[in-house]
């Protein structure tokens, strides 16, 4: 199996410059969600996906979202990103109605708020590793956006691929630069959606390892979407989704 290398001092979960940023610690409600639902036209007139969802995740909580393939759990996660809009019911993420802003501003709030994981990695093929972390800080205006990119790919093992373009990148690099990208910014809420699906069991067991070791260092909020329960039971709490219901 992979090792990656341990976090540096410089990486201690204490640091100011690492507390994550607008969540409140303690047993603030990270998300709240309230009478969630999808709905979508199909042949047969409508088909519902999500069924009145609520739930509650707490600041610093690492959750897991499971169910069969179907079942709306990749849906689910969308909607808490704000990356689709409900039928109906709310979404707060650090006491903001997500829904109640308009799309500019679901995406400023993403950008301060929210690091993504996606199983298909999301990385854009022509820029370099160091470029796909660098971009979320560059875009932010943060005039320290390289020394931070460098010393993120640099505690997931990537020091020496910096200038690799992912189409040079194996699969579980391309994913330890996801997630490098996904939390170079310091966000209080981490979403992931299956991220070893792409990869072989012992490279997704690294990649697992190295999330939770970087979510722990860094106090985020957690909601991970799984079809395997051995990596769902490493979280504090499971929620099941069956036919768009929590069961």
């Amino acid at each position: 199996m992979p090792e990656f290398p341990k976090a540096s001092s410089s990486f201690i979960p204490d640091s100011p410059a690492l507390a994550p940023r607008g969540l409140t610690q303690g047993n603030a409600a990270a998300i709240v969600v309230e009478g969630l639902s999808k709905r979508v036209a199909d042949a047969s007139g409508e088909l519902t996906i999500l069924h009145s969802v609520d739930f509650t995740v707490q600041s610093a909580e690492t959750l897991a979202i499971v169910g069969a393939s179907g079942s709306g759990k990749s849906t689910l996660l969308g909607l808490l990103a704000g990356l689709d809009s409900p039928s109906t019911g709310k979404v707060m993420l650090d006491g903001a109605d997500i829904y109640a802003l308009d799309e500019d501003g679901r995406a400023a709030l993403r950008k301060a708020k929210l690091g993504f994981v996606f199983q298909s990695f999301q990385l854009l093929a022509h820029l370099t590793a160091l470029e796909n972390v660098m971009l979320p800080l560059e875009l932010a205006g943060d005039p320290e956006a390289r020394a931070k990119a460098e010393a993120m790919l640099g505690r997931v093992g990537l020091s020496s691929r910096l200038r690799h373009y992912p189409k040079y990148l194996s699969g579980g690099e391309q994913q330890r630069v996801a997630l490098a990208r996904a939390f170079v910014g310091e966000p209080p809420l981490l979403f992931a959606d299956e991220p070893t699906g792409s990869l072989d069991a012992a490279t997704g067991e690294a990649v697992i390892q190295l999330m939770f070791e970087l979510n722990r260092e860094r106090g985020s909020t957690l909601v991970l979407v799984t079809h395997d329960p051995q990596i769902a039971a490493r979280c504090g709490r499971i929620i099941t989704i069956a036919a768009g219901r929590i069961v």
